[in-house]
């Protein structure tokens, strides 16, 4: 199978250049400023568009058991919708196995879950919901399965305590993982919620109070700290949301500590005033909405490159199942937010059509950075010659506005709903195959791989620094 896509502006980390781009057997087989077809090939035109690799999501949650719900999307409407939204490959954050499991049990779970129905590459996190030495003798057998970064929650059902991450950390160092963490301080939480609830405080603003800002940034410092006792072990932080967390990173990262953070597009986007509006139940997601002001810092991270990702933490719960379940109360609804398909689009309109960040920083932000970070590089995150030919094309002179009914997850809404975007998803490439195309899904169900990561190294991860 050979594709040829011509007069495109291709766009890679390190720069822009007009080329043509021909792929053979779902690789990138050539790129130079003038490509003949000289065997029969199927020709893509890609004259004022950017060819950017295939987007990376870090951070999805399909078919989650969160308790409370299920989520509504599966490994095959999340990945499709993911795939019309330019993305080829996620890694999906496994949720909790029953109490007391060996750690393999939910990577043979999600491997079920995800085997004939995935549309796009995947890979998942290992998740640690408990600490004893049985769990962290299983950590080197799950790396060498392909599985090399793990999550530590310090909140929730399974939240680890001070010495069970310390524990952790070391033993994820030493098999070559890379700790990923999502930091809430669960004793405040739990004592804000509980007077809330006491008091008869449930409308959805609560919700955002009873997790501020200040247990989020606590356990951040808390944990690059724990990190710098664990023998200066890598860390990774999910979803950041606020100013001050990126502070305690910037700081970290002054004194040189192997620290990573990611956010996602709710956070550059929505504000706190998602909370009063008659739908605010369809914005509960932790850590919660911020103001605008930390919209603008994170912006500000994302600039002078102090954030490293933007993934989506996509988990969907329908607004009836959010309804039907809570009543109205914050303390009883599931929380989580739709997005996959909508990330590479409003990054690329509010980041690179607004002027904020360029077309390499954009790549490196959805695909590179994410790619080099969890093992995939350079199969991932890049178009050269050798490399998976996952391929976005982005026409940035037409104009998309977001509603529900043009996307394809299994939600019944979207949370960018009446969003103006300047530019397109014109056309997604994985392994050489069109698999969306002017808005219509042409893939299926089971053509995605799952993908064995190599163990983490720093040998290609970024510098943070200030654009050039």
């Amino acid at each position: 199978m050979r594709v040829l896509i011509k007069n495109g502006l291709v766009v890679n980390a390190d720069g822009v250049v007009k080329q043509d781009l021909l792929i053979e057997d779902g690789l990138v087989k050539h790129l130079a400023d003038v490509i003949e077809a000289e065997q029969p090939c199927e020709i893509i035109d890609a004259e004022d568009c950017y060819v950017m690799p295939g987007g990376v999501d870090v951070h999805t949650h399909f078919n989650i058991d969160a308790g409370l719900a299920r989520s509504c999307d599966d490994f095959f409407t999340g990945t499709r919708a993911a795939a019309c939204g330019g993305t080829t490959t996620i890694v999906d954050h496994m949720g909790f196995g029953p109490a007391g499991c060996h750690l393999r049990h939910q990577f043979d779970v999600y491997r079920g879950y995800a085997a004939y129905k995935a549309v796009i590459d995947y890979s998942f996190h290992g998740v640690i919901q408990h600490v004893n030495h049985g769990i962290l003798d299983e950590i080197p057998m799950l790396v060498e399965a392909g599985i090399s970064s793990f999550k530590l929650y310090l909140t929730y059902q399974y939240k680890l305590n001070d010495d069970e991450v310390l524990l952790a950390m070391r033993h994820l160092q030493r098999a070559g993982a890379l700790t990923t963490v999502h930091p809430e301080n669960d004793a405040a939480i739990a004592q804000r919620r509980a007077e809330f609830v006491g008091a008869g405080k449930t409308a959805p603003r609560y919700h955002a109070l009873s997790r501020p800002l200040e247990c989020e940034a606590e356990a951040i410092a808390r944990m690059i700290n724990l990190a710098q006792l664990a023998g200066n072990a890598p860390l990774y932080i999910v979803h950041l949301s606020n100013a001050l967390g990126l502070e305690y990173l910037r700081l970290a990262r002054a004194r040189q500590q192997p620290v990573w953070v990611e956010t996602c597009p709710q956070y550059l986007l929505l504000d706190d005033r998602c909370y009063e509006r008659e739908d605010a139940l369809n914005y509960l997601l932790s850590p919660p909405l911020r103001n605008a002001s930390n919209n603008d810092a994170l912006w500000c991270g994302i600039h002078d490159g102090s954030i490293d990702t933007v993934a989506t933490d996509h988990c969907t719960f329908s607004s009836v199942q959010r309804r039907q379940i809570s009543g109205g109360d914050f303390s009883r609804c599931p929380n989580g937010l739709p997005g996959v398909e909508n990330r590479l689009l409003l990054l690329f309109s509010h980041g690179v059509m607004s002027g904020r960040i360029t077309p390499e920083r954009f790549v490196a932000l959805t695909s590179a950075n994410p790619a080099k970070l969890f093992g995939l590089w350079p199969q991932k995150g890049l178009l050269a010659p050798g490399a998976d030919a996952d391929v976005v094309i982005i026409d940035p002179n037409r104009t998309t506005t977001i509603h529900h009914e043009m996307l394809h997850d299994n939600a019944d809404y979207s949370p960018y709903e009446g969003f103006i975007c300047q530019g397109a998803i014109r056309q997604t490439l994985s392994h050489g195959k069109v698999i969306f195309d002017n808005g219509v899904f042409t893939g299926s169900a089971g053509q995605g791989r799952f993908l064995r990561r190599n163990r983490f190294s720093t040998a290609h991860l970024p510098v943070s620094g200030p654009e050039s």
